[in-house]
């Protein structure tokens, strides 16, 4: 066919439906698939319910070191029901790969419930007990900073003191921070140990 200005116009150019259907794309590949260990790491909580038997630690940190985690703190305690134990996982990860450790934990022996509550509204505490070099002269500043705390001091040596603080990770980080211009000569802390708010319950979630 001629166009009037003498040209020929080709049949079946792409401008129609028929030449936009033809270059689509016959398929598309889905996004790529997130790999363990390639998210942004950040801290996590864990809550796990296991049953109190000798060797149920040994086994949950063992799966956590297979996963080349490296466990910030571990807190185990006794619940309300009897045979059954608390454990307070705090570990750095990526999204996928905590996830993927949740459920082999899951699948361990004697571990019934395990609950990654990071995203959740929790509450948080840890205590720390600090023995601070102290002197005549600055005692009365260590003193204060213990007051501003919210700690109290648990005994009084003529060379160092020994103040238990508590509260969250980076409250405690925060006074350990402020004392250790004066000399920290010990310090213990116990681990993060988190409860979700609200009503629900892990424990009670757990069959009896």
């Amino acid at each position: 066919m001629t166009a009037p200005d003498g040209t020929s116009a080709a049949a079946g150019s792409g401008a129609g439906p028929a030449g936009a259907a033809q270059a689509a794309p016959a398929h598309v590949a889905p996004p790529p698939r997130a790999l363990p260990g390639g998210g942004d790491q950040r801290i996590h909580r864990l809550v796990a319910i296991v049953v109190d038997k000798p060797r149920v630690l040994n086994r949950v940190s063992s799966l956590m070191r297979a996963r080349n985690f490296n466990i910030d703190s571990l807190a185990v305690s006794r619940t309300d029901r009897e045979g059954f134990s608390r454990m307070t996982i705090s570990l750095h990860g990526d999204d996928v790969a905590v996830e993927q450790a949740t459920k082999q934990l899951y699948r361990l022996i004697d571990v019934l419930k395990v609950q990654d509550v990071t995203a959740e509204p929790t509450v948080e505490h840890e205590l720390a007990l600090v023995k601070v070099r102290v002197t005549d002269a600055n005692r009365g500043e260590v003193l204060k900073l213990v007051e501003l705390a919210r700690g109290r001091v648990l005994d009084v040596a003529p060379e160092a003191l020994i103040a238990e603080v508590s509260g969250s990770e980076s409250e405690v980080d925060s006074f350990v921070g402020l004392v250790r211009g004066f000399g920290i000569r010990e310090l213990v802390r116990t681990g993060a140990v988190v409860m979700a708010r609200g009503s629900g319950s892990i424990e009670e979630a757990v069959k009896r």
